[in-house]
This record gives C-alpha cells, sequence and structure tokens, in this order.
C-alpha cells in the first residue's frame, strides 16, 4: 500500500510539472503594436490627373482639390448657361403640362359632338313621331293636346340645343384641340433638342416662351371670351407662331454657309408653287366650306323651330301636318350632315393647312432676305427641311423647281402642287 502511495504522489507531480511547462509555453507575452499610416486610395479623378500630369509627389489631398478645381471648370456650365437650362426645363414642364390638358379637353370636346348631335337627332325625331300621332288621332280630345304640347316642348329644346351646338361648333373645337396637341408636342421636341445641344443662351429662352404664348393665343382652351370665331366674314389661315420669330438666325462658321445662287432660285421657285397652287386652293376650299357650315348652322335650328309652330297647326287638316313631319325630317338630316359629317372641323383642318403653308412661306422669304450666309441656316440642312415638310425628296423639290422655272417662262401655270402630304 505504501508503495502505491508514493507510486501516485510522484506521479501526480510528475504531471503537474509538465502542466507548468505546457503552460509555460503557451502564454506567450503579446508583441508590441505597431501603426501604419495607409493612405488613402486615389480616385478616379485623381488617377486621370496623374495621367495627365505625369508626377506623383503631391498629396493625395492636394490631388483631389486640384482636380476638382480643374473638373469644375471643365464640365461646370457658367451661371448665365446654366440658368437658362433651368428656365428651359420649367418651359419644357409648362409645355408638357399644356400637352396633356389639349389632349383631355379634345376628348371632352369630342364627346360634346357625339352626344350633342346624338340627343338632339333623337328628340327631333321623337317629335316628329308624336306629331304624326297627334295628325292621326281624329277630334279635339285630351290626347291629342297632349301630343301637340309634347311635340312643341320637344322640337322647342331640339331647336335651342341646336343653336348652342352650332354656336360652338363641338367638331371644330376638337380639331383645335388636336393641332394645339400636335404643335406642343412639335414645340416639346424643339426645346429637348436645344437643351441637348447644350450652352442655350437668354434668346432661346425668350423664343421657346413666345412660342408657346402665340399657341395659347392661336389656341385657346376656354369658350367663353376667348373661343375663335366660328363664322368669320372671310377665310383667313390660322397663325400660331410669333412675328419676331424669324429675327433671330443661328450662327454658324462655314464661308457659303452651304448656300449658293442655284438653291436661293430653287427656294424661290418653290414660294411661287406654294402661293399658286396650294395657298390659293386651300382659300378656295376653307371659303366653301365656311359658306355651307354657315348655311347648315342656319338651316338646322330654323327647321325644328318651323316644326314647332306648325305642331300648332295639326289635326286642323291633312296639309296642316306635313309642316311639323318635313321640318322634323330635314332638321334630323341638317344636323347630322353637318355634325356628323363635322363641316367644323374639316374647316379648322383648312385653316391649320393655309397656316401651315403662309408658315413655309414667310420662313423662306425670311431666309432669302437674310444677306449675311453666316446667319442664315445651313443651306443643305433648309433644303432637305423644306423637302421633308412637302412631303418630297431633295430631288423631287430640286425638279419641282425646274419645272416652275419652265412654266413661267413659258407663260403658264404649273400643274403640280408643292405638297405631297395634304
Amino acid at each position: 500500500m505504501a508503495s502505491l502511495q508514493t507510486t501516485s504522489i510522484f506521479s501526480s507531480s510528475s504531471f503537474s510539472s509538465s502542466l507548468r511547462k505546457v503552460n509555460a509555453s503557451i502564454h506567450v507575452p503579446n508583441p508590441p503594436r505597431v501603426t501604419y499610416s495607409v493612405p488613402k486610395a486615389p480616385t478616379r479623378k485623381l488617377q486621370v490627373e496623374e495621367l495627365i500630369n505625369g508626377s506623383v509627389d503631391s498629396t493625395p489631398l492636394e490631388k483631389n482639390a486640384f482636380t476638382t478645381h480643374i473638373y469644375e471648370g471643365l464640365f461646370s456650365p457658367s451661371k448665365k448657361s446654366n440658368m437658362a437650362t433651368v428656365q428651359l426645363y420649367s418651359i419644357l414642364e409648362a409645355v408638357a403640362d399644356r400637352i396633356e390638358m389639349h389632349k383631355n379637353i379634345c376628348e371632352q370636346r369630342n364627346n360634346w359632338n357625339t352626344l350633342l348631335l346624338n340627343s338632339i337627332n333623337m328628340i327631333t325625331l321623337t317629335a316628329t313621331a308624336m306629331a304624326g300621332v297627334a295628325a292621326a288621332t281624329s277630334g279635339d280630345t285630351t290626347p291629342l293636346l297632349a301630343l301637340k304640347l309634347s311635340s312643341a316642348l320637344l322640337f322647342s329644346a331640339a331647336t335651342g340645343m341646336s343653336l348652342i351646338m352650332n354656336q360652338i361648333q363641338p367638331s371644330q373645337l376638337t380639331e383645335e384641340q388636336r393641332n394645339a396637341t400636335r404643335l406642343f408636342k412639335q414645340l416639346h421636341t424643339q426645346i429637348q433638342n436645344i437643351i441637348a445641344l447644350g450652352n442655350p443662351t437668354e434668346e432661346d429662352v425668350k423664343g421657346s416662351m413666345e412660342k408657346v404664348l402665340a399657341l395659347d393665343r392661336a389656341y385657346p382652351l376656354p369658350l367663353l371670351g376667348a373661343m375663335l370665331d366660328k363664322f368669320p366674314e372671310k377665310y383667313e389661315p390660322a397663325v400660331w407662331w410669333p412675328s419676331s420669330q424669324f429675327q433671330r438666325r443661328s450662327r454658324t462658321q462655314e464661308s457659303n454657309n452651304g448656300w449658293s445662287e442655284d438653291l436661293e432660285m430653287e427656294m424661290r421657285e418653290v414660294i411661287e408653287v406654294v402661293k399658286k397652287k396650294d395657298i390659293e386652293d386651300y382659300e378656295r376650299l376653307g371659303n366653301i366650306a365656311l359658306k355651307v357650315n354657315r348655311s347648315l348652322a342656319i338651316a338646322g335650328p330654323l327647321l325644328s323651330g318651323i316644326a314647332a309652330v306648325g305642331t300648332s297647326f295639326v289635326g286642323n287638316g291633312s296639309w296642316a301636318a306635313l309642316v311639323p313631319l318635313m321640318a322634323g325630317s330635314l332638321a334630323s338630316v341638317v344636323n347630322a350632315f353637318e355634325h356628323g359629317g363635322q363641316i367644323g372641323m374639316v374647316f379648322e383642318m383648312y385653316r391649320n393647312c393655309g397656316g401651315f403653308f403662309t408658315l413655309l412661306e414667310q420662313t423662306i422669304q425670311a431666309t432669302l432676305e437674310e444677306k449675311n450666309l453666316d446667319k442664315r441656316e445651313n443651306g443643305e440642312v433648309f433644303e432637305m427641311k423644306v423637302a421633308m415638310k412637302l412631303g418630297r425628296s431633295v430631288s423631287e423639290l430640286r425638279r419641282l423647281a425646274s419645272k416652275s422655272a419652265s412654266c413661267c417662262m413659258k407663260g403658264i401655270t404649273v400643274d403640280e402642287f408643292a405638297s405631297k402630304l395634304f
């Protein structure tokens, strides 16, 4: 037993000593902390500046400050240019809002035309049918009086509604809003192009505002007080551009700026064809549409009014019943032809087409009157624009000009219109 205890004591003491050795080998003192200053990674602008200057001696802070200064000078616009850009964006927002307004009002007034036309025709036909039933009723009885009064009231209501509808011409109003939407979209694209090209000026801002206000005057939104005259004394083309539009010209750096004597003669011949053929033709058609529309606007309410008066004679004889029946039927036909055929819309379309050709004529004349070629638009670009507006290629436009010149020498009128679009 003593030997066993001695052995266990020695073994435990040897185990503890071995643990101390192990612990001594594990607990190593920590090394001293060493701090290093790592420079910040250079930015992309700094790397570009280092490649340009070829030096890396400056500190990153100095490099960043210098690079920021260089890049602000290169890419930051001037205060005046920046202000013009901000103003153009404001005008762009206003133009986008006007596009949406004209589009919504166009749909609304188109619905007016459809609903009013259907309502007036249904009222007129109902009144005509009641007048016919009253004529078939024999004797001076209460049903006869009720039918006569109802027919007279319906004819009177149709007359009043027809007068209002003929005065405002919803189909013509709809066409006005369609044209305004298209022209505002065109102006929206022009302003976007000015911003995209960069370096807008105060003249660009002023010109854009004048164009917006000119469109507002040409195609007003309200009906009361500002509505265009639907029955003018004579046909006049629409005008939606400011008078000062032709006083500003873009500058270029070319000597002749793409112009030549042949090109100027070509533009003059194109003007002659536009004036003698297209403008005169649309003026003739516009006057015809105006006369037809005015005649129908008078005939519709007049016929329904005659029918309303004629119902009071129903029952006094076989011939007395013909007046409200025929007048009511003819009133429905006239209203259907006037508003269903949208004669007012046709007249407004002719006005817009006449305005298009007038604008083209004034643009070409103002360009040719500018003696300084550097202030004109580039001749080749201008020729291409005129050709595209007329629906022709450049070669077709030149052929038209040569044909017009030869016809003028022979003393005859050219047998071809300038525009192939409309």
